[in-house]
């Protein structure tokens, strides 16, 4: 007779751990996607991110959550009623993975299992923003990441991992996102980008990052997050978890080493932003591929996700697409090669799951053949295919509709204030003057008179908001 249902405990604080890493992970999305960006945009891309959390998190959890791991309906998408929103599972019986033969399931609670998707669904979302910086309206934003997380990243995950076509009927691997994820967002940030056009100036303009510091620190809070986004896929307390642990940080540290070479090759200058963005192309790579590959194989694919990605960032100059923060390059580009990677490189000597779960083979390199380098390219394209499709067709209705992409009167004079009359730095002198250093100090002008030609009657009365600066 099965034992009565029982939470265990050391599972459930791990995974309640990893969702507050992963959640972190999109506010360090925003500050490393606000580095990145120029500082009269900096607040409109951090907006992108922190809108993303709230909406993606109620759609989630009204009927996002039962599309994605409701019993499957048709191997496209699971039963949207199993978990909808208006339902409570808070019994003793509602564990994750619970059976008749298995009351207990892996001990954790239905919610906590929800939530550790939940921000998955948010950070993938936020991704996409990184290529359209700079001239998207927010509004168009906010509708296309509710269309696009409704038609497509609720029934592609449900295809990679809740028992949909990609993982129950071609079995395809991914251990925490390489498809779902990064993939899926890559492909998406092309098709809107290439909606809603190039910036105004580029490329001939310089738009280089703003503030560098940020950039470091959202990349250090992006790899900080990671090891709950990768071992906490896990579920649970094992070694498996450990191997996704150790091999995150190898892969992120070898890809940083990776993308320097070619920056020192390149331009004789190894930069910050070149080895913060060889971290997060590290930990892309890394995530499909962490609890299924040897350490080894981890810094080889480190190296290989930096060096590779760091070439692809300049594709966008060669083909004149304009993606803004290298979401392509780096996200597209590295998903690729981490999901391509286990066709090569996975083994069940480290993670039985591969063939007991998931029904998958060992790798090229491991004696398994083609077989499951050919169901990874398989997975890859099917994603690609209708999140670029659908990211398409739903940026170019927005943009038909209530337009997506901002005046170019308001890109020129900054999309913050535009869109949010917000800026994100007080440029305006001390002491609130508007004249020169000079001028401020009362030099060339009789006890500091007001400059010639200039009368009381000429400043503006009207009061200025608080949020607006410079």
């Amino acid at each position: 007779m099965p034992e009565a249902p029982t939470i265990d405990g050391a599972n459930t604080t791990w995974l309640l751990v990893s969702t507050a890493l992963v959640l972190l992970m999109t506010p360090g999305l925003a500050l490393f996607y606000g580095g990145l960006n120029r500082a009269k945009g900096v607040l409109n891309m951090m907006m992108m991110s922190f809108s993303a959390i709230g909406l993606i998190s109620v759609l989630w959890w009204f009927y996002g959550f039962s599309v994605a791991f409701g019993t499957d309906v048709n191997g496209f998408w699971g039963d949207p009623g199993a978990y909808l929103g208006t339902k409570t599972f808070l019994a003793e019986t509602d564990l994750w993975g619970a059976t008749t033969e298995n009351p207990s399931g892996i001990g954790i609670p239905l919610y906590v299992f929800m939530a550790f998707q939940m921000v998955f669904a948010v950070i993938t979302v936020a991704l996409i923003s990184g290529a359209i910086a700079d001239r998207a309206k927010f509004a168009g934003w906010l509708l296309f990441a509710f269309g696009w997380a409704t038609l497509v990243y609720f029934p592609v995950a449900h295809w990679v991992w809740g028992g949909g076509i990609i993982g129950g009927d071609i079995h395809a691997l991914d251990f925490a996102g390489g498809t779902a994820v990064h993939i899926n967002a890559g492909a998406a940030a092309l098709a809107v980008a290439l909606v809603l056009g190039k910036r105004l100036g580029w490329p001939r303009e310089g738009m280089k990052p703003h503030n560098i510091p940020l950039v470091a620190l959202g990349a250090g809070l992006l790899w900080f997050g990671w090891f709950g986004f990768n071992a906490g896929s896990e579920l649970t307390v094992d070694s498996v978890a450990a191997l996704a642990f150790i091999n995150t940080q190898l892969a992120t540290a070898a890809a940083v080493l990776g993308w320097i070479a070619v920056e020192w090759v390149k331009d004789r200058k190894p930069t910050m932003v070149g080895a913060s963005s060889g971290a997060v192309a590290g930990l892309v790579a890394i995530t499909p591929a962490c609890g299924f590959i040897a350490p080894w194989a981890s810094v080889l694919l480190g190296v290989v996700a930096g060096v590779v990605c760091a070439l692809a960032v300049s594709l966008k100059y060669r083909l004149g697409y304009d993606d803004s923060l290298d979401v392509v390059g780096v996200h597209f580009v590295g998903g690729w090669i981490g999901s391509l990677w286990l066709g090569l490189f996975a083994t069940n000597s480290v993670n039985a799951a591969i063939s007991d779960v998931v029904g998958a083979s060992d790798g090229l390199f491991y004696g398994g053949g083609a077989t499951q380098l050919g169901r990874q390219a398989l997975a890859g394209l099917i994603v690609t295919a209708w999140s670029f499709g659908i990211a398409w067709v739903l940026a170019f209705v927005i943009e038909k509709t209530i337009g997506f992409r901002v005046q170019g009167e308001a890109e020129v004079e900054g999309i913050d204030i535009a869109e949010h009359a917000e800026s994100s730095y007080d440029l305006s002198p001390a002491g609130g003057g508007t004249g020169s250093a000079f001028a401020m100090a009362g030099i060339g002008t009789p006890g500091g008179a007001a400059p010639s030609g200039a009368s009381p009657e000429a400043e503006s009365t009207e009061p200025v908001s608080a949020k607006v600066a410079g």
